[in-house]
């Protein structure tokens, strides 16, 4: 059993050789002035598809780590728990809409708190997106917060910093982007006193290469995850 260290940093990776060599060296300088003892978990696809664990190799505490079960992003996710060993583990996406200089943010709120969330829909927040875009988000953030008691406004941005220990206490099955919300889910059933914190994040638009979200893909996972976790016990 490893050592435990302050701050894990999961990231799912499926094609973002790009990203990655420009956001590494900036999650790296972000830790650095934090000055806390880290890890970056770079969670790629079973076989890879491009050269990102040559763009790891150039870092200390960035581990490369395939998926394990499945290539989908759930599987990324349930694999980046399993190996982190952080007090605190940190998600966030490797297309560059997550900004590293963030991270001190998220880390500042983790006392006292379960989940810290970068958010996009308390004052101060906000996204590049697209306005249909924004509309979709935030009504399915509206349906998940009000159907599950969740006393937030950002339920579904994955860039959230959340207690290690409780994150790994739960089983997660979606397999789509749904995860994020099935997570929080849980976490609210497992500890009726869950402290969420959001703070306010602008999020971006990806820097290179194309979005894995498939529309249509989005909607029926969305769908289908809350009826089945709203009438499952």
């Amino acid at each position: 059993m490893e050592n435990k260290i302050d701050l894990s940093i999961v990231i799912p990776s499926y094609l973002e050789e790009e990203n990655l060599r420009i956001l590494l060296p900036r999650i790296n300088k972000s830790l650095s002035d934090i000055g806390i003892s880290n890890e970056i978990l770079i969670i790629d696809t079973i076989n890879p598809l491009d050269n990102t664990q040559l763009v790891c190799v150039d870092f200390n505490n960035v581990k490369y780590i395939n998926r394990e079960n499945g290539n989908k992003y759930g599987d990324a996710v349930r694999t980046g728990i399993k190996y982190a060993i952080g007090n605190r583990i940190l998600f966030m996406d490797a297309d560059g809409s997550h900004s590293p200089e963030f991270i001190a943010n998220l880390y500042e709120f983790r006392e006292g708190n379960d989940v810290v969330i970068a958010s996009r829909f308390v004052e101060g927040g906000g996204s590049d997106n697209k306005k249909i875009l924004i509309l979709m988000s935030w009504t399915v953030n509206f349906i998940y917060s009000v159907l599950f008691n969740l006393k937030c406004k950002d339920v579904s941005n994955s860039f959230k910093l959340y207690n290690g220990e409780l994150i790994k206490s739960i089983i997660i099955n979606c397999d789509n982007f749904d995860v994020v919300e099935e997570i929080l889910i849980k976490l609210k059933r497992n500890k009726k006193d869950l402290k969420l914190k959001e703070i306010p994040y602008m999020f971006k638009e990806r820097m290179f290469g194309n979005t894995k979200r498939n529309l249509l893909a989005f909607v029926f996972s969305y769908i289908f995850t809350l009826i089945r976790l709203k009438f499952s016990k």
